[in-house]
């Protein structure tokens, strides 16, 4: 089973806090955390995301998409960074999260989803997925149920 652990700033931390030094023995424990986790053979992909400044927001409106104008969500709905993993259950999954350092701020609350897999689909929605999507189910849904 796949997860997705995403960082968030806690809701009781300040927004307006002014950023610390850079920590070198903290991002080194954050580094540690996804050497462990890709010698476990449970990393996927980890990254951290960029502030929202740079980025934009797509919403959609009698079925069309649309660029939203900023600002865009407060700074503690934001979403810092996200780890996925590949474990046999959600309770190794917390496991992993449990184990993750903090600190800098962006990553007091981890939530930990399970990701839809092909099993989680009737037939008939995997058949769909097949027809309208035949390469990309063969190398995204089909190789990871062989695993």
């Amino acid at each position: 089973m796949r997860f997705i652990i995403t960082a968030q700033q806690s809701t009781e931390q300040e927004t307006t806090k002014e950023q610390a030094d850079f920590d070198v023995e903290l991002f080194k424990a954050y580094m540690r955390f996804n050497e462990d986790m890709h010698q476990a053979g449970v990393l996927v992909a980890s990254e951290g995301l960029n502030p929202s400044a740079p980025g934009a927001r797509i919403a959609v409106a009698n079925g069309k998409r649309y660029l939203v104008d900023g600002p865009f969500a407060e700074s503690k709905e934001l979403v810092g960074g996200f780890y996925l993993i590949e474990v046999p259950s959600l309770e190794e999954a917390i496991q992993w999260a449990l184990r993750a350092p903090s600190g800098f701020g962006k990553d007091d609350v981890l939530e930990v989803r399970q990701l839809t897999g092909a099993g989680d689909l009737p037939p008939e929605i995997l058949s769909l997925i097949a027809e309208a999507a035949p390469t990309w189910s063969a190398s995204a849904w089909q190789s990871r149920d062989a695993k």
